[in-house]
């Protein structure tokens, strides 16, 4: 269970950080160089949609990023997956087919949600 329990504290003291150290504020996290060329990765607004859930604001969040936001389940019924085969002694393991089928759609997630944050039909996605 060592494995599960080094990602929950990863997870909790990058949440603290992001809590303690506001990303709304311009400039506290660094500059990203595809925001600083006017384009919006798929990862635009995820520290600050991760300080918003922090304090509860799930709607801000969205509105951070929500592809992050709406990725959050799955990635958590992911993880209690793994670590529910860890506690069990089973293990689970992801055949290739799915994990080839997974990284696939999410590749293609991203790439959409980048495409449309990036059009002005999408704006509304934009951080």
């Amino acid at each position: 269970m060592v494995p599960p329990a080094v990602v929950v504290g990863g997870i909790a003291a990058a949440a603290a950080a992001l809590h303690f150290r506001d990303p709304h504020e311009q400039g506290s996290w660094g500059l990203c160089p595809l925001a600083a060329m006017g384009i919006h990765c798929p990862g635009c607004g995820g520290l600050r949609a991760v300080n918003d859930l922090g304090n509860f604001r799930v709607v801000d969040a969205a509105s951070s990023n929500l592809l992050f936001v709406l990725s959050i389940p799955v990635l958590g019924y992911l993880f209690w997956l793994w670590t529910s085969g860890r506690w069990t002694g089973r293990g689970w393991h992801p055949t290739d087919r799915w994990l080839r089928n997974a990284g696939i759609a999410l590749a293609l997630a991203a790439v959409v949600f980048t495409a449309l944050r990036n059009t002005n039909a999408g704006s509304w996605l934009a951080p």
